[in-house]
């Protein structure tokens, strides 16, 4: 069956600009035009727009899914494959956090009691699944599963005190490491503060520090350009810069 722009984006629902972007940017090509000029989609377009639209709801940038589905080893039915899980996975973070919301609820009203861990566990979930979902094919494979399972067991069992100072110690980190980038010295006092952050930080989920194993990280942090993206989102060159300071710390740089 084929169809015009306005009434694929009818049943797709979105916008005929949102089809004609798509277009424009090489996204998603029409099959052909006929001859007044009008758009006509294929099976094979409404396909890949579906294919699209799923990227688009896992947070995907539309570069990012322009350079997926158009590479020549592209796998359709793979790709519906691992759509698939990480819904499931996203279905069961919602289904967590409406599960806590529900006897927040109850608590409330003084129907059930809950603990301080219970009141978190969503979004300790949350952050657990979505580290797991970024960055936890590399981390495994760096520092296996049994010690990545260790960790995310000790996030999952944290006080809420415990949880707070977590996220405060990650804010300070990152603050602590622009002030020190600007003096543009590793070794100063301002750089080894931030690596000393960085450890108390990393002692929250870690089952068990090593001076190798967060030097490890710290490379990482370079090698890897999600890692890097991040700590270089307001100054380019932190990443690295945070390396430098950690393997100082650490005296594993030569």
């Amino acid at each position: 069956m084929e169809y015009t722009v306005q009434k694929l984006g009818q049943i797709a629902g979105i916008s005929t600009r949102t089809l004609r972007y798509y277009d424009e940017v090489g996204l998603l090509k029409p099959a052909r035009i006929n001859s007044s000029g009008y758009r006509i989609y294929g099976q094979a377009e409404v396909d890949r727009l579906q294919q699209i639209l799923f990227y688009r709801e896992l947070g995907v940038s539309l570069e990012s899914i322009k350079e997926i589905v158009t590479a020549p080893a592209f796998d359709g039915a793979k790709a519906l494959r691992e759509h698939h899980a990480k819904l499931l996975t996203k279905r069961e973070q919602l289904n967590l956090l409406i599960a806590n919301v529900e006897k927040t609820i109850a608590l409330t009203e003084g129907r059930v009691t809950m603990s301080d861990q219970e009141k978190f566990v969503g979004f300790k979930q949350r952050l657990l699944d979505d580290n797991e979902e970024k960055y936890g094919q590399e981390i495994r494979a760096k520092y296996g599963d049994e010690a990545i399972d260790k960790s995310n067991a000790k996030i999952k069992g944290m006080s809420q005190e415990q949880y707070a100072e977590l996220t405060r110690l990650g804010q300070e980190v990152i603050e602590t490491l622009h002030a020190a980038f600007k003096t543009g010295d590793p070794a100063g006092e301002l750089a080894q503060k931030t690596a000393e952050l960085h450890r108390q930080w990393l002692s929250f989920s870690w089952d068990s520090y090593t001076k190798e194993a967060h030097a490890g990280l710290a490379q990482m942090y370079v090698d890897d350009e999600r890692f890097t993206a991040y700590y270089d989102a307001k100054h380019p060159g932190a990443a690295a810069f945070l390396r430098d300071a950690i393997l100082i710390y650490t005296g594993m740089k030569a």
